[in-house]
């Protein structure tokens, strides 16, 4: 059968024009899976049954290949016989209609509350950036917006007197958020003695948080930030802008917050996205009374 592979490769170059890696993988995908089906008695196209490619697949996962790999030998199959068939090589095409497998979705990287406090005290309050930083991850952590959300905010879109911040989202809806007091005292403590050290001279600036140069911080300057904290809190997850945000999810639920209020101060559209803090939520729940009720065990 593998007299067939080398006509398909060049019909992948010529018709579709796949770079030389995609072409590697669909040839090796495809010599193996026939290979596996020669050793078990098919020996011409025709022969090949989707019974045969199901249990090829399924082999690949029980042998631990990532569902990535999985899916990209479908895909390469699909190519494959839909070839033999526009060759008239087959009558009938095993793979129509075949589906991937759907990715299993990661539960979202959750600090515990102890970790939060190591990152939250890290950052120097005797220095302009340190206030700075200080401020920002106190933010983020008392509303959960996202980290564009953050570094767009004006100094007058948070009000520390009042406790609640306006931010506009990713579609440019605008909401409103609370703001806890020990955010709130951070961020005025910046805005009313260390912003204007950062400023260069800037003083039209509206940005409430300042790069080195005086203008508005970046995400990218902003992923360095918490990067280095996490380094310095000696937090041995990979975290991200977006963790302070899970966290901040999932421990307002733990400590009793229902689902639609936490639902519009994370600004999701659907519930059905908030939702998946909920779990961790009541896994967490089961943690603590089995660690400390008396009669748990």
């Amino acid at each position: 059968m593998k007299s067939h592979l080398q006509p398909f490769m060049q019909y992948l170059t010529v018709d579709k024009g796949l770079s030389s890696s995609t072409l590697e993988s669909y040839g090796r995908d495809v010599s193996q899976f026939l290979e596996f089906a020669e050793g078990r008695g098919a020996v011409t196209p025709e022969e090949i049954r989707r019974s045969h490619i199901m249990q090829y697949l399924a082999e690949l996962r029980t042998a631990g290949r990532a569902t990535a790999t999985v899916n990209r030998n479908t895909v390469s199959l699909r190519a494959f016989f839909h070839y033999l068939l526009k060759e008239r090589l087959i009558v009938q095409d095993p793979t129509l209609d075949m589906e991937m497998i759907k990715p299993s979705k990661k539960p979202p990287m959750i600090l515990s509350i102890e970790e939060i406090e190591r990152l939250l005290a890290a950052p120097d309050e005797a220095s302009p950036q340190g206030m700075r930083d200080k401020a920002m991850l106190e933010l983020l952590y008392a509303t959960g917006i996202r980290v564009t959300e953050l570094i767009t905010l004006n100094v007058e879109d948070v009000h520390t007197d009042l406790k609640f911040a306006r931010c506009s989202g990713a579609s440019g809806k605008e909401r409103v958020v609370p703001i806890g007091a020990i955010a709130a005292e951070c961020v005025a403590v910046y805005t009313s003695g260390m912003r204007d050290k950062l400023l260069r001279g800037n003083q039209e600036e509206p940005a409430l948080f300042l790069n080195s140069l005086g203008g508005r911080l970046t995400r990218q300057g902003f992923w360095k930030i918490i990067k280095k904290y996490a380094r310095e809190a000696q937090i041995e997850q990979d975290i991200t802008p977006h963790t302070l945000r899970h966290s901040f999810a999932a421990h307002l639920l733990e400590g009793g917050a229902d689902l639609r209020s936490v639902q519009q101060m994370l600004g999701h559209a659907d519930i059905s996205t908030t939702q998946i803090y909920s779990g961790i939520a009541r896994k967490n729940m089961k943690e603590v009374y089995e660690s400390h009720h008396p009669r748990a065990r």
